[in-house]
């Protein structure tokens, strides 16, 4: 038996690969996500290596109120369809009505598995509808008349600059609740 073949064997009894080389999707590897941005970015020619946001406290505080008095609002990372004009997508933060919801979003320019999905279904990432429901049954106080979208950035400055515009206009809307919905 030849090294390769030996090594293949071996890799095959822990489960790692299936008898003819492939990865046993039984089997998990993990992938460093970080390794691989830092890598990615030092190809790209970048000088300082990627840096992962770190927040010495959380913003996150217990809740003033009940949910079923509590007023709801919703951020995503997609846009409408018919807010986007065909060329690229804004990058900016926006505003958009919440009734009714709207029926496309625009997620051409981000990423997801897109062999194992789809983003046809806009409730499944952006679930106003059941949001709704839940005001009507009592569960939620309200829902926001509006929902934000903010562009997916690398930046940590635009990030936070996104995030105090949404932080002022939940103020502005009296929004005792907010969730992150990312795509």
């Amino acid at each position: 038996m030849t090294e390769a073949e030996a090594a293949l064997a071996s890799s095959h009894e822990d489960g790692v690969t299936r008898a003819d080389g492939t990865p046993d999707p039984a089997h998990r590897v993990a992938i460093s996500y970080i390794d691989r941005s830092r890598r990615y970015y030092a190809a790209k020619g970048y000088a300082r290596p990627y840096r992962w946001v770190t927040n010495d406290s959380a913003p996150f505080q217990k809740p003033r109120r009940p949910l079923a008095a509590s007023r709801l609002a919703v951020v995503t990372t997609t846009f409408p369809v018919e807010f986007h004009d065909g060329s690229r997508p804004p990058k900016s933060v926006r505003a958009f009505a919440a009734h009714p919801p709207p029926e496309q979003m625009y997620t051409d320019d981000l990423f997801w598995h897109k062999a194992a999905t789809t983003t046809n279904d806009v409730e499944s990432f952006l679930p106003l509808r059941t949001l709704a429901g839940f005001v009507a049954d009592g569960r939620l106080g309200s829902l926001n008349d509006r929902f934000f979208s903010v562009p997916t950035t690398y930046s940590q400055r635009s990030t936070q600059a996104d995030a105090e515009t949404i932080a002022a206009w939940c103020d502005e809307d009296d929004v005792d609740l907010v969730i992150l919905i990312p795509l």
